[in-house]
């Protein structure tokens, strides 16, 4: 991944900015860049209050926002994204369990509340906006995949009817965040200390990546996007087994089965995307269905080595992937995350 931009962005607003990927994102761009207001979007006054104390927040706070709201209320986006520059959509319901149970509740945070995010910032005429996305919504077996999936269109279509407006619209795709809130590393850790972990199935496996990674690769796709774009990074894999090695060696294991909703391996890119699919040198893009630009150019300007068609066979798998973490590494990782 490229180093991070030194971006002249004014203001930069963050949904969801209060969850464990919204902080380090924000962190990053207080700390590395020259953004000089960045605006925490979030419906809980709680994480707010902590995020608020952290030690890092402190040299940082005047250009730093809180406001409270929540993405279901298109109004209070569209008096939050007044004189923004830049909005990233990280807010979801993503529990897949609790989303099973309490679907239309998921409907209304991740696809109607995706709808205002794009109306907000159209309304705004804010210059780019990301939507993060995950690799659940490929091919999706459950209710949260299929409104990602939802989301995902819609911030893709939104690039064709911006008439008179400038802002772009692209999402970023990714697997799961390792050491996350309700990721399986704090929920393995919590069980360590009973003296047995639940394992679903023995055989599967997930796309990794860490919160600094994930932030890193937004960041970059902010500073290549054109609009209408699925961004896609190279990461590797980890088998369940390995995680449960690397949090608690030793402790004993017991098979309970897969849940309701999951797989045993997840997609990125699916066969039938590979036809519409650009590889790059570390990461993969999806194009629009509808051609909103010349590929040409898109390879030409916004990026520095020459992309190239997948075959048509193409797919991206976590049980397929040609890079897997072994016990030893995932653990360095955690230890990495937990100091950054």
């Amino acid at each position: 991944m490229s180093a991070l931009s030194p971006f002249e962005f004014e203001s930069i607003l963050v949904t969801g900015g209060s969850g464990s990927f919204g902080q380090q994102l924000i962190r990053t761009l207080l700390e590395t860049t020259r953004t000089h207001r960045v605006i925490v979007f979030s419906r809980d006054e709680l994480k707010q209050f902590e995020m608020a104390n952290l030690p890092w927040v402190a040299p940082h706070l005047e250009r730093l926002r809180f406001f409270l709201g929540d993405v279901r209320d298109v109004e209070r986006l569209k008096l939050a994204m007044e004189g923004v520059d830049v909005v990233i959509h990280a807010a979801a319901l993503k529990q897949v369990p609790a989303a099973e149970y309490n679907p239309f509740e998921c409907i209304k945070t991740n696809v109607l509340g995706a709808q205002n995010v794009i109306d907000a910032a159209r309304a705004n005429d804010v210059k780019r906006v990301v939507a993060l996305s995950t690799d659940k919504a490929a091919a999706p077996i459950n209710l949260y995949g299929a409104t990602k999936l939802c989301s995902d269109k819609l911030f893709v279509a939104a690039n064709n009817y911006s008439g008179k407006k400038s802002t772009r619209y692209s999402v970023v795709r990714y697997g799961n965040v390792m050491s996350s809130r309700g990721s399986v590393i704090p929920y393995f850790r919590a069980k360590a200390t009973q003296g047995l972990l639940p394992i679903t199935d023995p055989r599967m496996t997930r796309f990794s990546i860490t919160l600094r990674q994930g932030v890193r690769f937004v960041l970059d796709c902010l500073d290549r996007m054109w609009g209408g774009e699925l961004f896609v990074p190279k990461i590797p894999s980890y088998r369940i087994l390995d995680v449960a090695e690397a949090v608690a060696p030793g402790v004993a294991t017991q098979i309970v089965g897969i849940r309701p909703g999951e797989k045993l391996h997840e997609e990125m890119i699916t066969s039938t995307d590979a036809l519409s699919t650009i590889e790059f040198d570390d990461y993969y893009v999806i194009l629009p269905s509808t051609p909103l630009w010349d590929l040409s150019r898109f390879r030409a300007e916004s990026n520095p080595s020459p992309g190239r068609p997948v075959a048509d066979d193409f797919a991206y798998n976590s049980g397929t992937n040609t890079i897997f973490l072994n016990p030893t590494e995932i653990a360095s990782l955690m230890a990495d995350d937990a100091h950054g």
